[in-house]
């Protein structure tokens, strides 16, 4: 079914089409709609599901974490301080390796606050134990909520995982999706079976107290573990879910133009559609550039990075969000991805607070990322994008 949407509605739809039985969330900007959209869905009859009305959204991950540990597929969302709200929480989901799949529209954390978006919500939260995609458009939120629970609940990951989409430019821009039927969705998402940390009256057990130091290094090493196993995982049912349905999103990371290319810029979230056609322009000029779109911030691709930017001369990273007095969080793990590469890699740090990064900004930073595969140095290690009284290269 081809209906005009936003990404709230898509989230939501998938919510309902993957049959998930317990909810718990608690509004806040710009993710209000997708609570409200499957409040209605309950309330029309149409979605078979416990909607936890709470206070908080420390209630709401505590909720969750409840009923998923109860055996029971379950889900939540939220948006910048809400997700800081939920902080502690966070670690328990990822310790006691719960599959729970939480939407997050990206909304810059204060102060200084705002309702647009910035991922300085979810990236901090990247050593919780959860995994965290991020999202191009409505049609790719819709489709990965559903790859989401396939792959957070197979068995070689049972980790959480957050989908993540730029609150506004998606949750409040409407575009064609298509949307999954019921028929579909069963036959690539099986019912949810709890096999591991599964509170049975019957068989009592403990959950998440506390370790003994005899211990605790293994726990935590398990869950390393299973992060890196999650990389196959996500291709595995990317791949699954293009068979399916006949769109793939290409897992850990998508490439375009990148076979002769001398300069890769590294992408997150809806930027991408803007350097997409920046990239195709440069090209019928005659330009070497490539994209290099990255999927999954945790776990981080390191080998696919590696892999896709092993010719190029120079590589820029984008970053909607900064680690003060170093650079981007992305910029981060990308450099860390080219440790043992001589080539020039350089932040690009831009759309603050949701601030339009523009088609010239992408050009601007082709320009810089060329001059630097010419001369093989960066003039700077840190850029930042449109800043007033700041000017890149």
């Amino acid at each position: 079914m081809r209906r005009v949407v936003g990404s709230n509605y898509a989230t939501a739809h998938a919510v309902m089409r993957a049959r998930v039985e317990v909810i718990a969330a608690y509004p806040i900007t710009p993710q209000t709609q997708m609570v409200e959209h499957i409040a209605k869905f309950i309330n029309d009859g149409i979605m078979d599901c416990e909607y936890i009305k709470v206070e908080g959204e420390h209630s709401s991950i505590s909720a969750v974490i409840a009923s998923q540990a109860a055996g029971v597929r379950s889900f939540t969302s939220t948006a910048s301080q809400g997700l800081a709200l939920m902080h502690e929480l966070l670690f328990s989901a990822g310790g006691l390796r719960l599959p729970i799949v939480m939407g997050v529209v990206n909304r810059s954390v204060g102060s200084t606050g705002g309702i647009w978006v910035e991922y300085n919500d979810s990236m901090p939260q990247r050593d919780c134990g959860w995994l965290q995609m991020y999202v191009e458009t409505n049609q790719e939120v819709h489709d990965m909520i559903l790859q989401a629970y396939k792959i957070a609940e197979d068995k070689r990951v049972l980790l959480p995982i957050m989908i993540c989409s730029d609150g506004f430019i998606l949750s409040h821009t409407v575009e064609p999706v298509e949307l999954a039927e019921q028929e579909e969705v069963d036959e690539f998402l099986p019912k949810y079976e709890a096999r591991h940390s599964y509170l049975d009256p019957k068989d009592p057990i403990g959950s998440g107290i506390v370790t003994p130091r005899e211990y605790r290094q293994e726990f935590a090493y398990q869950i390393h573990r299973a992060m890196l196993e999650a990389k196959d995982v996500i291709e595995e049912v990317n791949r699954d879910f293009a068979d399916a349905f006949g769109r793939d999103h290409s897992g850990l990371v998508e490439t375009e133009f990148m076979d002769d290319a001398d300069a890769a810029f590294l992408t997150l979230g809806t930027v991408t559609s803007t350097a997409r056609g920046v990239v195709r322009e440069l090209r019928e000029k005659g330009k070497k550039v490539g994209l290099v779109k990255v999927r999954a911030f945790r776990p981080y691709p390191v080998e696919k990075i590696a892999e896709v930017c092993g010719d190029v001369k120079a590589v820029g990273v984008y970053d909607r969000s900064v680690s003060f007095g170093v650079g981007g969080p992305h910029y981060l793990e990308a450099r860390n991805a080219l440790f043992d590469s001589d080539v020039p890699v350089i932040d690009f740090i831009g759309g603050l607070g949701g601030r339009d990064v523009t088609e010239a900004d992408v050009r601007s930073i082709y320009e810089v990322l060329l001059e630097a595969a010419k001369t093989g140095k960066a003039k700077r290690n840190v850029e930042w994008v449109s800043t007033r009284g700041v000017a890149l290269g």
